[in-house]
């Protein structure tokens, strides 16, 4: 799995990891923390820019792909073994502190919000990058049942409505949210998108079964789309960057 990310094209480099370089723009990065940074490819991309990069992950695969690709970049990482809920850094340690597709993996969402606010300096940003749920509920529930299909350990994507709840309730205060991303917009094939996460043939024929027989309207809300007999997934996101309040 770990080889797996570290290589997939959804996870290397998207239209949300440049959009969040734009945002962040004009803001100095000196130190980033991805948490559950599974292969680390959102903080290897401010490695220019940061001269701090921490990976947090409850894999140690994870962690040494992470590791690996940062000594490529001739850049020394930092790695720390641990759930998103419960990281034991020091308060107030981070400029920057992101997660990009991982949220909707963790059992504690508000807990984990929580603690990327406290881990972001007075001040700082908190960046996630995460798989957007629908405000429609039959299309969220569809949805819900290709992730779980697509990989068990999927919890729920949230809406975009839901995640500035999130950001209020962990004291950040809202900069920039944006909807109806996506991180392959030309679409990834169903069969490969389960490779990378290792769904298995099962798994993929019931996907394409359950795509085979939605109403077109879904497909069309969720801009997946078939050509030649194979369906695409542009893979939805939502971005949201907070900033933790104080001077």
């Amino acid at each position: 799995m770990a080889s797996n990310f570290l290589n997939s094209e959804v996870h290397r480099m998207s239209p949300t990891i440049r959009l969040l370089h734009e945002f962040t723009g004009e803001y100095t990065v000196d130190s980033v923390c991805d948490v559950a940074c599974g292969a680390g490819h959102l903080a290897i991309s401010f490695h220019e820019r940061a001269q701090r990069l921490v990976g947090v992950d409850p894999s140690p695969n994870m962690l040494s792909a992470f590791i690996n690709q940062a000594r490529e970049k001739g850049v020394e990482a930092e790695r720390i073994e641990s759930s998103a809920e419960r990281i034991p850094l020091p308060d107030d340690s981070f400029d920057l502190v992101v997660s990009r597709l991982a949220p909707h993996h963790f059992e504690d969402i508000g807990r984990a919000v929580k603690e990327m606010g406290r881990l972001a300096r007075p001040g700082g940003r908190v960046a996630v990058i995460d798989l957007e749920g629908y405000e429609n509920p039959d299309i969220d529930e569809f949805n819900h049942t290709l992730e779980v299909l697509h990989d068990p350990t999927h919890v729920r994507s949230y809406r975009a409505s839901q995640w500035k709840q999130f950001f209020v309730d962990a004291g950040l205060d809202i900069l920039k949210v944006q909807s109806g991303l996506y991180e392959r917009p030309s679409g990834v094939s169903v069969r490969r998108w389960c490779e990378i996460a290792s769904s298995g043939e099962e798994a993929e024929r019931k996907i394409q079964e359950e795509l085979r027989k939605a109403p077109k309207h879904f497909l069309d809300a969720m801009g997946i789309d078939e050509r030649d007999g194979t369906f695409y997934m542009p893979i939805r996101t939502v971005l949201i960057m907070g900033q933790k309040l104080g001077n």
